[in-house]
């Protein structure tokens, strides 16, 4: 009789979870490493071929996961600058600073931002503020892609909002 596979699961855990430890560096992403892996074992034993070697496939899994949440990181962090650079080339050694037209400008966009309904209010100002979009999905308990649309929403109507208002200053 052919062991069933959360045993083989149980069997190879002290070897899964010293290969992520290996992987992680510290015993916190290790730990939720092997939950990871363990998961998508059991999630996924369909996919498992009876007679391959049950570890070798377990240890794949966890170096894939591994890599791809290393990868999700990395995109993350990862800031491109698209500012012309020919711009800074005759700014000068002094900075004279004027937030009058950006303390005006900032003052608008509170007062319609508070015009938008609370749907779309509450996500644009977490993005405004710096969150990421899975941050704001995860705090407001709502799907990843119901938070972009309403955000990308607001933004549209902010925008409309703005013309509208400079339209009757002109």
């Amino acid at each position: 009789m052919l062991p069933t596979i959360q045993k083989q699961l149980e069997d190879i855990t002290p070897s899964l979870r010293a290969f992520a430890m290996s992987l992680a560096g510290n015993s916190t992403d290790a730990e939720d490493l092997y939950q990871d892996t363990a998961f998508k074992v059991l999630s996924n034993t369909d996919k498992f071929k009876q007679g391959t070697n049950f570890k070798a496939w377990s240890v794949t899994i966890m170096r894939n996961l591994f890599i791809n949440n290393y990868r999700k990181k990395k995109r993350r962090n990862t800031i491109l600058d698209q500012t012309p650079n020919d711009y800074y080339i005759n700014s000068g050694d002094k900075v004279i600073e004027n937030e009058g037209a950006t303390n005006i400008a900032y003052k608008d966009m509170l007062h319609m931002v508070s015009k938008l309904p609370e749907d779309f209010k509450r996500p644009f100002w977490m993005a405004y503020k710096g969150y990421k979009y899975d941050e704001i999905a995860e705090q407001l308990d709502a799907p990843l892609g119901t938070i972009k649309s309403r955000i990308f929403f607001a933004r549209k109507k902010l925008m409309q909002m703005y013309e509208a208002a400079h339209r009757m200053r002109a």
